[in-house]
């Protein structure tokens, strides 16, 4: 099995459940509130190695209660932490996430120790990536960090994912080239290309947009519909399968984190979306970001009845 490399955020998520999202400008009142471990970049290292992988994380959070809580729950399921610096100073990353009665979520997140990661810090940690053979990324941390680390882990031969989460508008040419996949859902590809995409006619142009950037695979994720992929000669749909769903948070990092895992095991695209659908139609069944992740045998099961169905 390959190594995988996490570089991205550390969040404590503050979960609040509405029975509607506020309009602007109206107060409503929260069910409840709890405290999950969270951020992008550690919903997927943890989900990786609750999957069985082999996976290390990257990244800061602050010398504070939620930092220690964080980095002890990778641990939990066998994350490599030592690349986890802890800044004095400065508050750990936190996400304030309200999740509707569908299953919705919005979510505000506040930087905090995940802004102050620096390119210094990946040099005190490049061994980390030498011993890495996919790297997944996001953009909760700075940008030029996110750039350096594409630079120094292409240098080395290794194979980059970009969740580009949350998106935003007018990433550079520079800044696109390289990734060997880059994971949008169908808002973050209508913010990287500037444009209304509906269809999936046009969400394929809107990916073929990325792929002229320097991109070699797109993969867009559709919610509850599946997935596209999309490369210089291929256009796929791949179903998912239909699940109710409660809460949508993480969802998208499970998918990213499962596509990794299964390429990094040999499997081709098609097996390793497959098994990404699978593992986040778990994920929006339960609630919470890290407490929804599966474990490997509860995917198999699942995909065992899929295949029956």
């Amino acid at each position: 099995m390959s190594n995988i490399l996490v570089v991205g955020s550390l969040n404590m998520d503050f979960v609040i459940n509405v029975k509607k999202m506020p309009l602007s400008g109206e107060t409503i009142l929260g069910e409840d509130v709890n405290l999950v471990p969270g951020g992008k970049g550690a919903n997927q290292a943890y989900a990786v190695g609750k999957l069985g992988g082999k996976v290390e994380m990257l990244g800061a959070v602050g010398n504070d209660l939620y930092g220690k809580m964080l980095i002890e729950n990778l641990q939990d399921v066998g994350v490599g932490t030592s690349g986890i610096e802890v800044i004095p100073g400065t508050p750990t990353g936190n996400a304030f996430i309200s999740v509707d009665e569908e299953g919705e979520n919005s979510i505000i997140v506040v930087q905090g120790a995940n802004n102050k990661l620096t390119t210094q810090m990946i040099d005190r940690h490049l061994k980390l990536i030498e011993e890495a053979d996919i790297i997944i990324m996001q953009l909760e941390i700075p940008l030029e960090v996110v750039e350096y680390v594409k630079v120094l882990a292409k240098e080395k031969g290794k194979k980059v994912i970009l969740d580009p989460a949350p998106a935003q508008k007018d990433l550079s040419e520079q800044f696109l080239k390289g990734f060997n996949i880059v994971k949008p859902n169908e808002t973050e590809l209508q913010t990287l290309t500037g444009k209304k995409l509906e269809t999936k006619e046009e969400l394929i142009l809107g990916a073929k947009e990325l792929l002229e950037k320097g991109i070699q695979t797109v993969i867009v994720t559709l919610g509850g519909d599946g997935a596209l992929l999309v490369t210089k000669d291929r256009e796929e749909y791949f179903k998912a399968q239909k699940v109710t769903a409660i809460d949508t948070t993480a969802a998208g990092d499970c998918f990213t984190a499962a596509l990794a895992l299964a390429l990094s095991e040999g499997k081709d695209y098609a097996e390793a979306i497959g098994f990404g659908n699978s593992v986040s139609g778990i994920v929006v069944t339960r609630k919470g970001a890290q407490t929804s992740i599966p474990t490997m045998e509860e995917v198999i099961e699942k995909m065992k009845k899929e295949e029956k169905e």
